[in-house]
């Protein structure tokens, strides 16, 4: 009687133990997913950039070359960049809240970004004023000439200052994409399939 129970609960132990079983499970690398931006050449970028365009208008408005006023925001827009770029380089450890910071960082920097590409627009179509005084004062030509040579640099460099702002926006929305699918803000967490496979029981 033992020996035919016996055979019937190693007949039901295959029903209760599948041999394969399929489960679903949070993918833990998908915080890998943030290396493949480069954060590091990125946030670099974001630094370096910003901190030239910072040094350039200082230069521009101690000459008198520029608006005070606009340029304080300015300012304040590109340290924010600058802040963004460091805190790109600080998420390589991959630490969540650290990528979450990344992420407003970088949203905070595409809008900084942003106005600074308005205010470099708006300059490029302010014409300096000390070029139609000396003009109208029948100054020499000597004078006029680097006037004129003057206001073609200042041009350049307008045109220079979009092209950087426009880079450092693309650059803010490249890291905050990649730390948005890092830390799942648009979407539910992916999860990865896994299928374990059980040996059969060696009957005796």
């Amino acid at each position: 009687m033992a020996d035919e129970a016996a055979t019937v609960e190693d007949g039901v132990r295959p029903a209760q133990s599948p041999l394969v079983e399929v489960s679903f499970q949070k993918n833990v690398q998908r915080v890998q997913k943030y290396l493949e931006a480069e954060p590091k050449a990125l946030g670099v970028t974001q630094i370096g950039l910003s901190v030239f365009q910072i040094v350039c208008v200082a230069v521009f408005l101690a000459k008198g070359l520029s608006h005070i006023g606009i340029d304080i925001a300015f300012f304040i827009s590109s340290l924010l960049v600058v802040i963004a770029g460091s805190v790109a380089v600080a998420a390589q450890n991959l630490h969540l809240p650290t990528l979450r910071a990344c992420l407003g960082m970088q949203i905070v920097a595409s809008g900084a970004s942003l106005f600074n590409l308005i205010c470099c627009l708006i300059k490029m179509e302010d014409s300096p004023v000390y070029c139609w005084h000396n003009h109208y004062d029948n100054s020499t030509l000597r004078i006029g000439e680097i006037c004129h040579n003057i206001e073609n640099i200042r041009s350049h460099f307008s045109v220079e200052s979009v092209l950087i702002q426009a880079a450092l926006l693309a650059i803010s929305v490249t890291l905050a994409t990649y730390c948005c699918k890092v830390v799942n803000c648009c979407s539910p967490a992916p999860k990865m399939t896994v299928i374990t496979v059980q040996a059969p029981a060696v009957q005796q």
